[in-house]
């Protein structure tokens, strides 16, 4: 009896007890520490940069294709609507993120003055305080990539889907389709990242592209037709 009592002492001191409430408690904290609204920064650049992409590349292109039959026309149209569209989105966010930086940057020399006049931090709090504030500024060169590439990701549907179809109607018809399709996955990644509700998104993507296409098209055909 004495070996094993002195087994099982030896095999209790180094044994780790778990039960299934540890198990669920750690579980419960894993999924409530993430909070999915520090994602609506980059996630708002993504899907917007990729739908304005895709919308605005593709109601050009049916637009040229109200009045032009020719596939090198609606070709080189949305070729330029893709460059034009991701440098003007490149330039717009890095303007736009380097006035925040500034916005920003100014902010924490008031905060870092104020708290050094009133003494209220040691020297190696404020030095280990900056670094992290650095680390979470914005990134004018970052988010401007990041706009150009996604709006250049949704603008290549509608040229790739029109790239092969000699047919003119068959051509603006798989154009629409492709254009639909790309819309319903742009909102169900949309929904699905931000936890937000999947149909609501997605109808009120694919209805906005719709109406995109629509209009320039109905537009442009009004104006070809009259001989302007």
């Amino acid at each position: 009896m004495a070996p094993n009592s002195q087994t099982s002492l030896a095999e209790g001191k180094c044994a780790i007890i778990i039960t299934p409430n540890d198990l669920e408690h750690q579980t419960t904290l894993d999924k409530t520490e993430f909070d999915y609204s520090k994602r609506s920064q980059w996630l708002r650049a993504a899907v917007l940069g990729a739908n304005d992409g895709l919308i605005s590349t593709a109601s050009l292109m049916m637009g040229v294709g109200a009045v032009r039959q020719d596939i090198k026309a609606m070709i080189l149209t949305g070729f330029a609507g893709l460059v034009a569209g991701a440098c003007s989105m490149a330039i717009g966010e890095f303007v736009s993120v380097y006035s925040q930086l500034d916005i920003e940057v100014a902010q924490m020399k008031r905060d870092n003055q104020n708290k050094k006049n009133n003494q209220e931090v040691h020297v190696a709090e404020d030095d280990g305080g900056d670094g992290d504030d650095k680390e979470s500024l914005p990134n004018p060169l970052q988010a401007a990539a990041a706009s150009a590439l996604a709006f250049s990701v949704g603008a290549m549907v509608p040229l790739l889907a029109a790239s092969f179809i000699r047919g003119y109607k068959v051509r603006l018809g798989v154009v629409a389709a492709a254009v639909s399709l790309a819309l319903v996955v742009f909102g169900l990644l949309g929904a699905k990242l931000g936890k937000a509700p999947v149909m609501r998104s997605v109808m009120r993507v694919l209805v906005g592209g719709w109406m995109a296409m629509a209009i320039t098209f109905g537009l442009t055909k009004l104006i070809g037709s009259s001989g302007l």
